[in-house]
């Protein structure tokens, strides 16, 4: 996968991804913004399964992810980045937050979201939500980092698009 690209310059985090075929919709969302993803292990499936090379279609080679042993090891690859964690639990709209270039936005695991422990961690700059109506428990996870990233890079000009 490519080391780095132009376009929407914004990190994004996935803490302890389980399932395969949302992490390949987030790598073809990734090479069509250029969004860097990164996946913080403990990962519930390795990188070659073919769910996940189907959903990402061709686009692995285009988009730019890395792999982090944990996500402490990721946070530290990202020194001077602000850190937005998604949970439904907030009260900030992810829209409230002026996006800036290498902000890293922070999702959590499918079945769980993000543990206490990643929420409550020093580089956490601020816990946002994306709004959906009441008794809904949460968005699909790739689903999710679309609208966040769509988001931050519209307001960022959309940077390098056509």
């Amino acid at each position: 996968m490519r080391e780095h690209l132009q376009g929407c310059p914004v990190h994004i985090i996935f803490d302890q991804p389980c399932i395969p075929p949302n992490t390949g919709n987030a790598i073809r969302m990734c090479a069509g913004t250029g969004a860097h993803l990164h996946l913080a292990g403990p990962m519930g499936f390795n990188l070659e399964e073919k769910n996940l090379r189907r959903a990402g279609l061709d686009y692995h080679d285009l988009a730019t992810v890395t792999v982090h042993k944990n996500l402490q090891a990721c946070l530290d690859s990202l020194p001077d980045a602000r850190v937005f964690a998604f949970t439904t639990k907030a009260s900030a709209f992810h829209t409230e937050i002026q996006w800036q270039p290498g902000d890293a936005l922070l999702f959590g695991a499918e079945p769980t979201g993000l543990d206490q422990t990643a929420l409550s961690h020093p580089r956490i700059t601020q816990q946002v939500r994306i709004p959906m109506l009441p008794a809904r428990r949460s968005l699909n996870l790739s689903n999710a980092a679309a609208i966040a990233t769509f988001e931050a890079w519209r307001q960022l000009g959309f940077t390098d698009a056509q």
